[in-house]
């Protein structure tokens, strides 16, 4: 029995002591297994911060360039810096850096002289009413448009002339400039005709009018000039280019230099066209006028000016000791020096470069519109700005030259025409 009861306890006892070291493995796999959990839910834990902060620095990136686009969208404007394009006027605008350059714009080689012999902006002309200074077998009227200031003439009569009333002594080298606004029904340009006339007829609607003329037809995709004479019968003497054709629904400023019987024509910073015989030999030329024959063409115009050309600044300066410039030009209110001015900054330029000893001082002058005091600031503003590009673009030593801004104070005509207030708008190159 003893026996009996000793193999029980025995067999007992062995069950416990396998029972106790299962459960001391299980525990030691459980907690194992347990910190195996805990390290790989600590790896996840990291891993899902890493892609939460990637994620977050993603999104981040993602609302700012929204935010930007947003930003855009609202108000019209873009992050990266765009650069203005920059004749004289009085109402002011802020100063802005001098960063604009004259050198690729070196085809504007011609160089206005100092006298004016024409100007007409319509600023005289009530708005609706027919220009005074002007007449027309159609219809037409000043208007203000959205694309620029100042008054324009709309000429929309089809078929119509547009001629100017008076006479102009024109030289054999003048330079004749306007801005044109072309309308979207702009499909066969429209003409400028200069000719002479001994008859002195305020309005001449024939094809060809005068004794002799020169036909300038601007269109769309071409430019073509017809040279005419009507006493001789004589073949047409023609031009014609493809090159810088005006822009629909813009400004476009237009330059053509007669000198004899040579025809030059820029437009957008380039010579279009160059005919070195375009008009007939002993042509004189006292009149122009606009049309546009079987033209479904209305533009406007505005800005025209006429002056002589290529005068002897050089001979000036040295002897007179001052030069009088209407070839450097400013937008309304603007003290940026205009691209066409390049040919007349170019000259001053090479006078000083061939002549190291002359100092100069350059003088901005205004007309009397607008205020007396803005009118000042402004013209010094523009002679700086003109000092700016003989240093900068025609490595002139700034130490050569002063500057002064005058405004209105020192008129050289009458401030009750459009011609005088245009012959007040200079600058002038005095020798010190």
């Amino acid at each position: 029995m003893k026996n009996i009861l000793l193999t029980v306890f025995a067999c007992f006892l062995a069950m416990y002591l396998t029972a106790q070291i299962d459960i001391k493995g299980k525990i030691e796999d459980e907690a194992g297994s347990r910190a195996e959990q805990r390290t790989e839910e600590g790896i996840s834990t990291g891993f899902d911060k890493v892609e939460d902060g990637i994620g977050s620095l993603f999104t981040k990136k993602k609302k700012k360039e929204k935010s930007e686009k947003q930003e855009e969208e609202e108000t019209g404007e873009s992050s990266e810096v765009e650069e203005e394009a920059e004749e004289p006027g009085e109402q002011i605008a802020p100063a802005r850096p001098q960063s604009q350059k004259l050198q690729s714009f070196s085809k504007y080689d011609f160089v206005p002289g100092d006298q004016i012999l024409f100007f007409e902006d319509f600023s005289q002309d009530a708005i609706g009413d027919f220009p005074a200074r002007w007449t027309t077998n159609g219809s037409g009227e000043v208007k203000t448009v959205n694309l620029a200031q100042g008054n324009w003439l709309h000429m929309n009569g089809k078929n119509a002339v547009y001629c100017y009333t008076g006479n102009i002594n024109f030289p054999s080298n003048f330079i004749i400039e306007f801005d044109l606004i072309p309308d979207e029904e702009f499909q066969d340009g429209c003409q400028l005709t200069l000719y002479g006339d001994t008859e002195n007829r305020e309005l001449d609607d024939d094809l060809y009018p005068g004794v002799h003329g020169l036909h300038i037809n601007i269109m769309p995709e071409t430019w073509t000039t017809l040279g005419y004479d009507n006493i001789t019968n004589g073949d047409w003497l023609e031009g014609q280019s493809e090159s810088m054709p005006v822009i629909k629904e813009a400004v476009n400023h237009i330059i053509i230099w007669i000198q004899n019987r040579r025809v030059r024509i820029y437009h957008k910073g380039a010579k279009v066209l160059d005919m070195p015989t375009n008009i007939y030999a002993n042509t004189k030329f006292n009149r122009f006028r606009f049309s546009g024959w079987n033209r479904n063409a209305y533009p406007y115009i505005s800005n025209l000016k006429i002056t002589s050309a290529a005068p002897d600044m050089r001979n000036k300066l040295l002897t007179e000791g001052k030069i009088i410039s209407y070839g450097i030009t400013f937008d309304t209110g603007k003290d940026v020096v205009k691209p066409e001015s390049y040919g007349s900054v170019k000259e001053i330029a090479q006078i000083l470069k061939e002549n190291p000893d002359i100092k100069i001082k350059v003088a901005g002058h205004t007309d009397s519109d607008g205020d007396e005091a803005k009118n000042l600031d402004l013209s010094k503003r523009r002679a700086a700005s003109v000092k700016a590009c003989l240093v900068r673009d025609f490595g002139i030593d700034e130490s050569r030259i002063k500057t002064e801004g005058l405004g209105q104070t020192v008129p050289i005509a009458p401030n009750s025409s459009p011609e005088g207030k245009a012959k007040n708008r200079r600058v002038e190159f005095i020798k010190n």
